[in-house]
C-alpha cells in the first residue's frame, strides 16, 4: 500500500482549514491546525512532509511560527510554504529570508496549490536522497580512510621491522651485544626535553618533530656494517691504518643513507638520519671528523650526538677498555666543552647528568660493547 505524505495546514480560520482539507484530502494525509501554538503541540505526535502555513494569524504570526520552526532542528528540514492574502514582493521577500519554500496566494487555486505541494515534496524526496546518498559516500570514504591506514600501518610497520633489522645487524655482530643504541636514544631524549624546557636553540627544535629526530639517531653507526670484526671488536687500541678504517664508518653509513634518498619520496627521517650519521664525530673546534667542520658549522643534530654517543663509550665497558664512572665521565665531558663539544649543550647535559647516570645503570649491558673511535 502506497504511504501518503503527511500535511500540517495552519490558519486561524476553520473555513480555510475546511477548504484546504477538502482540496488536499484526496492524495495526502492532512492535519489541521488553529494556530502556531497548535501546530508545535500537534508536531510532537506527528512528522509532516509538508507544512502549509498562514501569514496573518493572531498572536504568533506566520513569520515568527517559521523563524521557531527553522530554529529547532527537529523541525528545521520540514519545507513551509505560506498561504497569504498579501501579494507585496517585500512581504515574499521577508518569508523567503526566514526559510520559506515558496508562497501561494489566498484565495488560492486548487490545481496550483497542489502543484505547488506536488513541487516541494519532490525536491524534499531529492535532498533526502541527496543526504543519503551523501552518507552513503561518506561511510565508503570513511571505509576507505580506515583501509588505507591500515595498508600505511602495514607498510610503516614493515618499514620499522627492516629498520629494526639494520639497526640490530649494526649493533649486534656475533659475540658483542649491548644496548648502545637504545641508551643513546634515551640520553638524546633527556637532553632534548631539557633543551625544549630551557629554550635551548628554541627555534631549531621547534621545527623538529623529535620523535623523528629520536628515531633518525639511531642510525648513526649504520656504517659500522662495513667494518671488519677483527678492527670493530679488537681487543686493544687500534694501528693507525685500522683507526682511518673504523673512521670509514661514518662515510659509509652517509652514502647507505644517500642511496635511501635516491629511491624515496619522505626524506625529513632521512635528512636528519644524514646529519646525524655524517657529523656526530665532528667536534666543536673543527678536529673532528670526516669533514673537520667547526663550531655552528656542524648541525645541532651531530653536536647532540655527539655528547651522548661519548658519554656512552665512556660509561661503558668496551674490548679494550674499563667501564669509566659517571663521575669521570661527566668531568671529561664537562672538560670538553668548546672543543669536543658545543659548550650550551655541555650546560644542559649537566643539568641531566643524573638522568643520564640512571638510563646506564639501568640499561647497563651485561657484554663488553664493540669500539668507539672516539674514546
Amino acid at each position: 500500500m502506497l504511504t501518503r505524505s503527511k500535511i500540517i495546514l495552519v490558519d486561524d480560520i476553520q473555513a480555510n482549514l475546511d477548504q484546504g482539507g477538502t482540496i488536499l484530502r484526496t492524495f495526502y494525509e492532512v492535519y489541521p491546525a488553529l494556530s502556531g501554538a497548535r501546530l508545535f503541540k500537534l508536531l510532537e505526535k506527528v512528522a509532516p512532509a509538508l507544512i502549509l502555513l498562514d501569514i496573518e494569524m493572531p498572536e504568533m504570526d506566520g513569520y515568527e511560527v517559521l523563524k521557531r520552526l527553522k530554529s529547532d532542528e527537529r523541525y528545521t528540514n520540514i519545507p513551509v510554504i505560506f498561504l497569504t492574502a498579501k501579494s507585496d514582493p517585500e512581504s515574499e521577500v521577508e518569508g523567503f529570508n526566514l526559510g520559506a519554500a515558496d508562497y501561494v496566494t489566498k484565495p488560492f487555486s486548487a490545481p496550483l496549490l497542489l502543484k505547488r505541494i506536488e513541487k516541494e515534496l519532490f525536491l524534499a524526496r531529492q535532498r533526502e536522497d541527496l543526504l543519503q546518498t551523501q552518507a552513503k559516500l561518506k561511510e565508503h570514504l570513511d571505509s576507505l580512510e580506515t583501509l588505507i591506514h591500515k595498508k600505511a600501518d602495514t607498510v610503516q610497520h614493515l618499514q620499522n621491522t627492516v629498520f629494526t633489522t639494520v639497526i640490530e645487524m649494526v649493533e649486534f655482530r656475533d659475540k658483542y651485544t649491548g644496548g648502545h643504541i637504545e641508551r643513546t636514544t634515551l640520553y638524546l631524549q633527556a637532553l632534548l626535553d631539557e633543551m625544549v624546557k630551557e629554550g635551548v636553540y628554541a627555534e631549531e627544535v621547534a621545527e623538529w618533530d623529535i620523535s623523528t629526530v629520536l628515531a633518525a639517531s639511531k642510525l648513526h653507526d649504520v656504517g659500522k656494517i662495513a667494518i671488519p670484526d677483527s678492527i670493530l671488536c679488537k681487543n686493544a687500541q687500534l694501528t693507525q691504518e685500522e683507526f682511518a678504517a673504523m673512521q670509514a664508518h661514518v662515510t659509509v653509513g652517509v652514502n647507505v643513507i644517500e642511496k635511501i634518498i635516491s629511491k624515496v619520496d619522505e626524506h625529513e627521517f632521512l635528512n636528519h638520519a644524514m646529519r646525524i650519521t655524517g657529523t656526530h664525530h665532528e667536534r666543536w673546534n673543527g678536529s673532528g671528523y670526516p669533514i673537520g667542520l667547526k663550531g655552528y658549522n656542524i648541525p645541532l643534530e651531530g653536536r647532540l650526538m655527539a655528547v651522548v654517543d661519548v658519554y656512552d663509550a665512556l660509561i661503558t665497558e668496551r674490548p679494550y677498555k674499563q667501564p669509566f664512572s659517571h663521575d669521570a665521565t661527566f668531568a671529561i665531558i664537562a672538560e670538553g666543552a668548546g672543543t669536543h663539544f658545543d659548550p650550551v649543550l655541555v650546560e644542559v647535559f649537566r643539568n641531566v647528568a643524573r638522568e643520564f647516570d640512571r638510563i646506564a645503570r639501568e640499561f647497563s649491558s651485561s657484554k663488553k660493547e664493540c669500539y668507539f673511535p672516539d674514546a
